[in-house]
């Protein structure tokens, strides 16, 4: 893309996005559940603090390294999982972990992505593996056992996920999964072009069909008049299969989706390394509390563990804020999920680009030359005291 100079904001990327995909596509990337009372949420809730900043302080020698699970990264913030990327950006979870690899930055790949789990790892040997599992030991036990032989280091549980959300935009839009070949379908391929030749034809021709490959059942083709993807329902993993999880896993152990204090303190006891406080990206259950609100109980409750925070991060004015309320670490998804669509390597570059040149802009205005030094103290809220 030659534009991306144009392309000032993360939000900026969205807009573009929409003309760019098929309308199945972006409604399924953009879209949250319901009324999307929680999407909306989530961004409200960086709206509602404030920063307190300081003066007359040498900000000389900024730098923006943090660490996170016994690594050090040149940034405070991170790719999260995200799936079926490759249907929106060529070769996308290629491209996000060669990416990351590159910035130092930690990347997930997720469960119900399109590339196989060992490929990413022979891109980025530091790249996290993240599972959408049921409560059957007999799935759970070879994907955790295939992950760990593959060479992961971190392994992320993915909780909020119980059964399937009611994503009434899907059904609007015209996405399933997988995708069934209807004239609707193709003709929103048809007038975008630059999707059709640019990342649809060009995966089939140097890649094939892509199928579902590390969700622990039969590889499933996403695009399919007659095949029906499987379905494992997740509503009875319990915490009795995280035990079990961290029995098998020997590398760090990650919850993704924990919002409640007793499910915090019970990942505490039960050896998690790391929870990442998030509501799915709005995308589960509507009216769930945004995770930002919720990151000061959490930094009480966590002990050891780190905390991150995914969900509703756009500006670097955002990482800050999660920062000061309790988050050793934000991760962000969609933005750089367009970013690949629209540019690949280069367009994730820009995105991480301008979100850390927001970052460094605010610390010095802040009064910091870290991100360590961003405290509570720095934030008033306009809707009254802090939760905690």
């Amino acid at each position: 893309m030659r534009d991306l100079r144009n392309l000032l904001c993360l939000e900026d990327f969205e807009p573009v996005a929409r003309g760019f995909l098929p309308r199945p596509l972006f409604g399924y990337i953009s879209g949250g559940v319901e009324t999307d009372a929680s999407l909306r949420a989530n961004r409200t809730a960086f709206d509602e603090y404030h920063f307190v900043p300081r003066v007359l302080v040498d900000t000389r020698g900024r730098n923006q390294k943090r660490d996170l699970l016994g690594q050090t990264y040149d940034l405070p913030f991170g790719i999260p999982p995200m799936g079926g990327i490759m249907l929106a950006a060529y070769d996308g979870d290629a491209v996000l972990a060669r990416t990351a690899g590159a910035l130092n930055l930690p990347m997930i790949q997720s469960g119900a992505s399109l590339t196989k789990l060992e490929r990413i790892h022979g891109i980025n040997s530091r790249a996290w593996f993240q599972a959408y599992l049921p409560g059957d030991p007999s799935i759970i036990t070879p994907l955790v056992e295939r992950a760990q032989h593959a060479g992961f280091g971190t392994l992320v549980l993915t909780v909020d996920v119980q059964v399937s959300a009611n994503r009434e935009n899907n059904v609007r839009t015209g996405y399933g999964s997988p995708l069934k070949p209807t004239p609707r379908l193709g003709w929103d391929g048809a007038i975008r072009p630059r999707w059709l030749f640019g990342t649809f034809l060009r995966t089939l021709m140097n890649h094939g069909l892509p199928h579902l490959e590390n969700m622990g059942f039969e590889r499933t083709p996403v695009l399919s008049g007659s095949v029906e993807r499987p379905q494992t329902p997740r509503d009875g993993l319990a915490w009795e299969h995280l035990e079990h999880m961290r029995k098998l896993w020997e590398g760090k152990l990650v919850l993704k989706g924990v919002l409640a204090r007793e499910d915090i303190r019970i990942a505490r006891e039960s050896g998690v390394d790391g929870i990442m406080v998030s509501n799915h990206g709005g995308r589960q259950l509507d009216y769930t509390v945004a995770p930002l609100r919720m990151l000061p109980m959490a930094k009480a409750e966590a002990g050891g563990m780190a905390i991150m925070l995914d969900s509703g991060v756009r500006r670097g004015t955002d990482v800050l804020k999660a920062l000061a309320l309790g988050a050793d670490f934000v991760f962000i998804g969609r933005p750089f999920l367009y970013a690949a669509a629209l540019g690949g390597e280069a367009g994730v570059r820009h995105a991480v680009n301008l979100l850390r040149e927001e970052i460094d802009r605010n610390m010095a205005m802040l009064g910091i030359t870290n991100p360590g030094q961003m405290k509570r103290e720095m934030l008033v809220s306009s809707t009254g005291p802090l939760y905690a």
